[in-house]
């Protein structure tokens, strides 16, 4: 199970961009890596493309981070945390800051 998904509320802990909360656009668990909004911009100068109707210019985008530079940002202790993954008594896995215990799936 990822412990970091889609649409969670992380925060940067290195890189250019520390500190920066934002929330995961995109995971990709076979390379362990998340992409985060509006964190690690860059520009890329892009040919236009008839075939597929893209014109060409400058084009900011974001670009993928390591899961192990973010953290999941917990709204209680106001700090990036981590996430450990527990069996409840119906069976069903969810994921819970590791801190106070507190489940993030509900």
């Amino acid at each position: 199970m990822q412990k970091i998904r889609k649409g969670d509320d992380v925060i940067v802990l290195s890189g250019k961009d520390k500190g920066k909360r934002g929330v995961v656009l995109r995971a990709m668990p076979d390379r362990q890596r998340v992409v985060v909004e509006n964190v690690n911009t860059v520009k890329r100068h892009t040919k236009p493309n008839p075939n597929r109707g893209a014109g060409g210019g400058i084009v900011e985008k974001e670009m993928p981070l390591h899961v192990s530079n973010v953290a999941l940002y917990n709204p209680v202790s106001k700090k990036g945390e981590r996430a450990g993954v527990r069996v409840l008594e119906d069976g069903r896995k969810v994921r819970y800051f590791r801190s106070n215990n507190e489940v993030i799936d509900k």
